[in-house]
């Protein structure tokens, strides 16, 4: 069970991107880090090799977050092999762009199941223990996309929009354990799906942002350790939009 010295976190889609980015802060913050991922076992030793070299314990394990048996076998072994996570980041996320009308049964349920029911797979896996030790931080990534809609992504919105949803209604249940739930709302940040846009609609999209750049994973990630740290304590329940100004 997590004790006053626990200092683990577990941080879903941590082997690339935004996740990956994560792991590695909260490593620097001085976090062993335990990352859930699909994907190849060498993408999840690059990272372990990352947060090693900063002097914590890492782990990788392959389970995907929206098989519940799954994500309740990942977090024994991670408490089993580095403790019990205090802070769970809610990282994994996928794409599968179509207008409605085209859109199939199974690009919808994916990007539901992963996005959504994956972060309360994940939550309600450590939520108990966060709730005896009397202290955790809950943060899920979501998206302006969730809060204003796009074209092409009724699936990934509706996923992003239910994040927050999720979020607020953990941060009512949960407040009084002393563990704060919270979501950050990235705009276009510079991942290798965004290597995949056409350069057009790259360049149009840019123009959306106030500050005239793509933001890159660490302004991500500084801003998911801020709301982990003692100095967020006193927030819960937020949605924080880390998009140089795109949403407005």
């Amino acid at each position: 069970m997590m004790n006053d010295q626990t200092r683990t976190a577990l941080v879903t889609g941590g082997s690339s991107g935004i996740g990956r980015c994560i792991a590695q802060t909260l490593a620097r913050d001085g976090y062993d880090v335990c990352i859930v991922y699909v994907g190849a076992p060498a993408d999840g030793e690059v990272v372990v090799k990352e947060v090693t070299a900063q002097g914590r314990k890492g782990l990788a394990l392959v389970a995907d977050v929206s098989d519940s048996e799954a994500v309740n076998a990942a977090v024994a072994q991670c408490e089993s092999e580095l403790g019990t996570p205090s802070i769970l980041v809610n990282s994994a996320g996928i794409f599968r762009d179509q207008v409605s009308w085209k859109m199939t049964d199974e690009q919808w349920h994916a990007v539901i199941e992963t996005n959504l029911t994956g972060a309360f797979n994940c939550a309600r896996a450590v939520i108990p223990a966060m709730r005896e030790s009397g202290r955790g931080s809950i943060v899920s990534i979501s998206s302006i996309n969730g809060l204003r809609g796009k074209f092409g992504q009724s699936n990934y919105a509706a996923s992003k929009a239910g994040l927050i949803g999720l979020t607020k209604s953990l941060a009512r249940e949960v407040a009084k354990f002393g563990i704060t739930v919270n979501a950050v709302a990235p705009g276009m940040i510079k991942t290798p799906i965004l290597d995949a846009m056409p350069a057009d609609a790259l360049e149009e999209s840019i123009k959306e942002i106030l500050v005239g750049r793509i933001g890159q994973p660490e302004d991500i990630a500084e801003t998911v350790a801020f709301l982990c740290s003692e100095k967020a304590r006193f927030i819960t329940g937020e949605v924080i939009r880390v998009d140089g100004g795109q949403y407005i």
